[in-house]
């Protein structure tokens, strides 16, 4: 036993432990919940918009099930087959493998910074996806629910191949943006094929395309319909899907499903089991969602007991709006085709997009921060965090602004909860040697406040379960609020400890309490906050209670104070503006913002030379 714990008096029931090294499975009789956000493209280093769509809101709600105890599995992993990666391999003049492999580990270094913490992180080109997607498909044949059409597909007589649809850009029909791609604009986010396209050109040479016919294996989605609507109709309720979900995938079930093309003319993708299509793979959207089941199939031999154990287990699955219905009818469609008992997805998330600075996050114009960039501003991964879920775009889009980010930094971070962790262990330390003292709870004032608090903690609960993550951020900054409330009217300073002791013990030993519960509230937010809160506590991590119980005893020694939030100059907003701005907007709203601060600062020094004055400044 260390010093440190040697020194501890806390009740060892909440303490939260995990084994990381040991490979989950579903338990009988626990609620076992299996976690999957969206598979990132690998063809890119993921920005803010995409970090909050899928990965860390899936790490929110993983850690949340975590600190309830729940049996939970968080597996994700890079999306390496399609057009996109044979597009982006062309313009970087490397393999699409090497491309792959570039891409895998920096992703895998931007979640690891963000502290997204997978059970699992793996890769879509694995003999696992080979294996299950052709075993899928293969029964999807044999059930009758396959068949084979010819199609007429765009071919570039200057590359001489068909063109798949990312390799293939022209004008929307549906909304006239001239650079959609043959899959989907996106601009308007409607579902494309490339024949479609007004003005196709390739993508590779710019060449205009002829038509040709090519044989290809579409999912019939028509006959599946009935069996995906009541799924639906069932699933939606039980599961408490995000309304944004609930609205995309109804309409598309009154449009009608259509079949679907499941193949494509590509060298890079999961081979077709069939001799006369030998040289075609999968489309990467019937092949990406299997990757979930083929990456648990790297974690675990015995993968099946996740995915084939829908009594036993809950899917959760994170994503952005524009996946929404390749999981709820295309995914859903091929599973129910197979004819097997598949864990279905029980709950979808959906966020809709976050722009940054009022307009698109782009690598190529250096508009917005990109995973990489945010461990470089030397901000500290907490902030991202908090003000991501904060703003995440859970019923409309929102905006990224440096300004909110730096006042969310300070006015609340700092403010609230930085301030009353600092204020309770440096005065703990200070008057109590940093040593618990005896105190009770049963005045009308602590009465209080744990009923408010208890309170707020069912709300954070319910929310928290269905996935309200933002609301739920709001109801542990509440709970923080309380306690500096709790602090201002207990008066506790100089005068209460040497006037009141008792009163002052109460406060200090009550405030100690509420801190320790509040780590574990912020534990599915802010990671390294919560364990700095525990550092400083000299606690372990502990579990998300149903009710707020005194946890940490009278005698136990605590730790040394940490600052957990730093303030964030106002004056870094131009910086930060020039720096991911993209250029000409960024240096005019850049100067405005500038403006603006010295304007704001002219006319307090205006006020504070009329107050000295004398001076009414409204004549």
């Amino acid at each position: 036993m260390s010093t440190n714990e040697s020194e501890r008096k806390i009740n060892t029931d909440v303490i939260l432990e995990f084994d990381k090294d040991k490979n989950r499975e579903p338990i009988k009789g626990e609620r076992n919940v299996l976690v999957t956000s969206a598979l990132p493209y690998v063809n890119n280093i993921p920005h803010l918009g995409n970090i909050i769509g899928s990965v860390l809101s899936a790490d929110v709600f993983a850690r949340y099930s975590r600190a309830r105890r729940y049996n939970t599995l968080f597996i994700c992993g890079t999306d390496e087959y399609g057009t996109a990666t044979e597009t982006k391999a062309l313009e970087e003049g490397i393999t699409c493998q090497e491309l792959c492999d570039k891409y895998h580990a920096i992703h895998s270094q931007v979640y690891k910074w963000f502290e997204i913490e997978f059970d699992y992180f793996g890769r879509t080109i694995t003999q696992q996806q080979t294996e299950i997607a052709q075993d899928i498909f293969m029964k999807l044949y044999k059930n009758g629910h396959l068949s084979e059409e010819t199609m007429v597909q765009l071919f570039c007589e200057k590359c001489q191949r068909f063109l798949a649809d990312r390799f293939v850009e022209g004008i929307c029909p549906k909304c006239s943006y001239e650079d959609a791609r043959g899959d989907q604009c996106d601009s308007c986010g409607q579902l494309l094929n490339a024949d479609e396209l007004i003005k196709p050109r390739c993508k590779t040479d710019g060449n205009q395309p002829i038509k040709r016919e090519s044989n290809h294996m579409f999912l019939n989605l028509t006959d599946l319909q009935k069996r995906v609507e009541s799924w639906v109709e069932k699933t939606s309720v039980e599961g408490k899907w995000s309304t944004n979900s609930k609205t995309i995938t109804q309409s598309w079930i009154r449009e009608g499903l259509k079949p679907r093309c499941i193949t494509r003319d590509l060298k890079w993708g999961t081979p077709v089991p069939l001799e006369e299509m030998k040289d075609k793979v999968f489309y990467v959207w019937f092949d990406a969602p299997i990757g979930y089941l083929s990456i648990t199939a790297n974690y675990t031999p015995h993968w099946k007991k996740w995915w084939k154990n829908p009594e036993d287990v809950k899917l959760y699955q994170f994503m952005g709006k524009d996946n929404v219905t390749f999981h709820t009818v295309i995914f859903p469609s091929s599973l129910l085709g197979t004819n097997e008992d598949w864990t279905f997805l029980h709950h979808i998330s959906t966020t809709e997009y976050l722009n940054y600075e009022n307009t698109k996050f782009s690598k190529s114009r250096n508009i917005g921060v990109f995973g990489t960039d945010a461990k470089d501003t030397g901000i500290p991964v907490s902030v991202w965090r908090y003000y991501l879920i904060s703003s995440r775009p859970e019923t409309s889009d929102s905006i990224f602004t440096w300004k909110e980010f730096i006042t969310k930094n300070n006015n609340e971070l700092l403010a609230n909860l930085g301030n009353l962790v600092n204020r309770v262990i440096k005065f703990a330390a200070s008057k109590y040697n940093s040593v618990v003292p005896v105190f009770s709870y049963e005045k009308k004032e602590e009465k209080d406040l744990i009923e408010k608090t208890n309170d707020l903690l069912a709300n954070y609960i319910e929310l928290l379960e269905i996935s309200k993550l933002r609301a739920g951020l709001e109801i542990a900054m509440e709970i923080s609020r309380l306690g500096n409330g709790y602090l201002q009217e207990s008066k506790l300073d100089n005068s209460l400890f040497q006037n009141n002791n008792e009163k002052c013990s109460t406060v200090i030993g009550v405030a100690i309490n509420l801190i320790y519960l509040l780590s574990a509230l912020f534990f599915p937010y802010m990671p390294s906050t919560a364990q700095s809160i525990c550092r400083q506590l000299n606690v372990p991590l502990r579990n998300i209670p149903d009710t707020w119980t005194i946890d940490i005893l009278p005698g136990h020694k605590l730790g040394k104070a940490e600052y957990l939030f730093k303030r964030i100059d106002d004056k870094k907003e131009e910086e930060y503006l020039l720096k991911y701005g993209g250029g000409s907007k960024a240096k005019e709203k850049a100067e405005k913002a500038k403006k603006a601060k010295k304007t704001e600062k002219s006319e307090k020094a205006k006020i504070l030379k009329n107050a000295i004055d004398g001076v009414d400044g409204s004549k």
